[in-house]
């Protein structure tokens, strides 16, 4: 799932938490796909709809930091998708408050059900 887009409150400065910045989020995932692959059933896959909809509630919740964003993601994520095996997360804010012309900062986490 690439490039989905928000708009949040995540960050140390009073300024991004009182007027917030864009976010891009990008997220893959592995998971046994053989039984959605044979019977061609949204009920045998990952629903990434369902998987879109816990990533907007997660990034409506504000965070200080990116790197604490992207752990409480993907622990909700393997919470609630237990078809899960790994995932790969990353976490782009767009012009971040620094001194310098910057595009975005990131911050990325994989992580696996054995963990």
């Amino acid at each position: 799932m690439n490039g989905m887009e928000f708009f949040a409150y995540h960050g140390c400065l009073l300024e991004e938490q009182a007027s917030g910045n864009h976010f891009f989020v990008d997220l893959a995932m592995d998971y046994d796909m053989e039984k959605a692959s044979d019977s061609d059933d949204l009920h045998d896959a990952l629903n990434y709809a369902e998987v879109y909809e816990l990533v907007k509630e997660e990034m409506a919740i504000q965070s200080h930091l990116l790197e604490h964003l992207c752990s409480r993601i993907l622990n909700k994520l393997f919470e609630c998708f237990v078809q899960l095996n790994s995932a790969d997360l990353c976490i782009a804010k767009l012009n971040p408050p620094i001194s310098g012309k910057m595009q975005s900062v990131s911050v990325s986490k994989k992580r696996s059900r054995s963990e």
